[in-house]
């Protein structure tokens, strides 16, 4: 029983200079996604009511932006239609980068979130940077060579206090003298303690110090395979419709090509709502016969694209960083910073409300109306307990759907997308889990 005591007395002094090794230094965040647009923005003076200068500072501001204003072009990205995968690609390194730092835009096609394949793949293979690998690996080893000199030190202790106690060792006699002597051939632990060395050999320490951690380190480098640093990148980052039709129509930062053109917004907006259309009802629409206007196609007002990008328009607009929530079976995530910073507040539902008069003069649409609007206790109870349980705060958003509007020009055939979105209205409904413990 004493023995086992010392055990686990010495294994809990063994793993402390583990616990306090340094950790790697996280990223500064806060620099890294400054910006919550990719925009460069240019903003006045905070004005502060009780200090009458604040205004003067303001007013300068303003007079000098009125006489020379900032000269500063926006950088645009491109990005890529795919028909095979039905979605927006960016490939361009530095737009990506851009594109997720300022804002967090889209998703890496290899990544859970942000794109980092590629060093993932360096760091896996050790290609980071050649000298910072090997200073890495030469301070892993050198703390592990501590790590075992302090825990053996550590049970040397123990063992010298258990014997003592035994009447076995007196207080100018250490446990190496003993071993030398043969007084004590093997410890209570079952570690055999040289002399010139306070380190087990059975944990496969030696003496010499050193010059056999050197030698050591020199043999398992020379056994490490050496790789081509010349790994190409094989993820792009993929945005959402919603995200590209935002970036590209409200921001004006993104040019979206399909075979080398181009897409307005306009074509774009319908193109999409193609797509969406077929994922949803399996209506197929020709892409190249849609761009080459050799066939219509008449945007439904609740097409799911339209319903998803008011929503999706709506809480970008009011500064929330708003991301996909499939994982967490809702529409929508809202994050108030990104989730680099916290983890999102809200989930989103999006449900079609049908309280034009359009859509109840007649009985055939009102009963389509309320077939797509409605929604069981059922649905509604699964919902929110999967939002409770990742504690997260359900928010039912409804949206007003108008009549009909895709009425093309006759000349051009283009929509306009402004007037289109002006029509939408949005609610938002707060649905919390009542608990007799917390709501009393």
């Amino acid at each position: 029983a004493t023995a086992n005591g010392a055990a686990s007395k010495t294994n809990e002094q063994g793993s402390n200079p583990a616990s306090k090794r340094p950790r790697h230094k996280r990223p500064n965040y806060n620099e890294i996604h400054a910006k919550p647009l990719p925009l460069e923005v240019f903003p006045l003076p905070a004005f502060i009511p009780h200090n009458p200068i604040s205004i003067v500072r303001i007013a300068i501001a303003l007079i000098s932006h009125s006489i020379w204003p900032p000269n500063h072009r926006a950088a645009v990205h491109q990005a890529y239609f795919s028909t095979e995968t039905q979605s927006i690609h960016v490939t361009d390194p530095k737009a990506i980068r851009a594109l997720w730092e300022q804002g967090f835009w889209g998703s890496g096609s290899l990544s859970r979130s942000e794109p980092q394949w590629l060093a993932q793949e360096k760091r896996k293979r050790g290609l980071d940077a050649i000298t910072t690998s090997e200073e890495v690996t030469r301070k892993r080893r050198e703390e592990r060579r501590q790590f075992k000199l302090e825990r053996a030190k550590a049970q040397r202790e123990a063992i010298e206090q258990q014997l003592r106690e035994e009447g076995k060792l007196d207080a100018e006699t250490n446990l190496a003298e003993l071993v030398e002597n043969g007084s004590v051939s093997e410890s209570p632990l079952g570690t055999l303690y040289p002399s010139d060395a306070g380190v087990p050999l059975g944990d496969g320490a030696a003496t010499g110090g050193d010059s056999v951690v050197e030698t050591v380190a020199k043999t398992l480098a020379e056994e490490e395979p050496s790789f081509d640093t010349g790994i190409q990148d094989q993820e792009h980052l993929q945005l959402t419709f919603e995200e590209s039709f935002f970036l590209s129509y409200v921001l004006g930062v993104l040019e979206i090509y399909h075979s080398e053109t181009v897409l307005s917004s306009p074509d774009f907006l319908r193109l999409i709502c193609a797509q969406s259309d077929f994922m949803s009802n399996g209506n197929v629409v020709s892409t190249a016969a849609l761009l080459n206007k050799t066939t219509s196609y008449t945007i439904e007002p609740d097409n799911s694209f339209m319903l998803k990008y008011v929503v999706f328009h709506h809480f970008r607009s009011l500064g929330w960083v708003v991301r996909p929530g499939i994982k967490f079976a809702c529409d929508y995530l809202l994050y108030l910073r990104g989730p680099a910073f916290t983890h999102a507040e809200f989930a989103i539902m999006i449900i079609p409300a049908y309280s034009d008069p359009y859509w109840s003069a007649t009985s055939e649409r009102a009963a389509a109306c309320k077939k797509k609007a409605q929604r069981d206790w059922w649905w509604l109870h699964r919902l929110n307990r999967v939002q409770t349980q990742v504690h997260k705060t359900l928010l039912l958003v409804y949206v007003e759907v108008p009549p009909p509007w895709d009425v093309s020009d006759s000349e051009s055939g283009d929509v306009d997308v402004g007037g289109a979105l002006k029509k939408y209205r949005v609610r938002e409904f707060v649905w919390r889990r009542w608990s007799a413990n917390r709501n009393r």
